[in-house]
């Protein structure tokens, strides 16, 4: 029986072959498909690696895996076949959906000097005054 959140038996089955080959030199790796799990709960919850429960294995293994396979750009690869896939059956629907309602401007947009200040006054600067500055002056 497959957890929350972890990989379906068809899930695993389309990205077994894109992993690496299990065992190396130094030793055998921990099952992939249980690391991955691991993985997905960690970034599923957001706990602290620490945390992970122990049916995934070693916390070390875990992150060990995540952050060597992005560097290889596994992860990357395991995407494009996914959606590849996905795509060529029609299971994904790709739909843009854009709305500019909102407009977000930098804190210090939120209102230009409508007059000069006293001390630009005094020294004369040769800022130009901003729009609006002489009707705001004249009221």
């Amino acid at each position: 029986m497959v957890g929350r959140g972890e990989l379906t038996d068809r899930a695993w089955a389309t990205i077994e072959p894109l992993l690496p080959r299990r065992g190396r030199r130094g030793g055998q790796w921990q099952d992939h498909r249980q690391v991955i799990n691991g993985i997905l709960w960690k970034v599923r919850t957001g706990a602290p690696w620490r945390d992970l429960p122990e049916r995934y294995g070693p916390w070390q293994t875990c992150a060990d895996r995540l952050y060597r396979w992005r560097r290889e750009g596994l992860w990357d690869r395991l995407l494009t076949q996914a959606q590849t896939t996905s795509d060529a059956v029609g299971e994904v629907v790709w739909e843009v959906s854009i709305d500019s309602s909102t407009a977000r401007a930098h804190q210090h947009a939120s209102g230009a000097r409508r007059r000069r200040s006293q001390a630009d006054e005094k020294k004369g600067s040769v800022t130009p005054a901003t729009r609006g500055s002489d009707i705001a002056a004249e009221g």
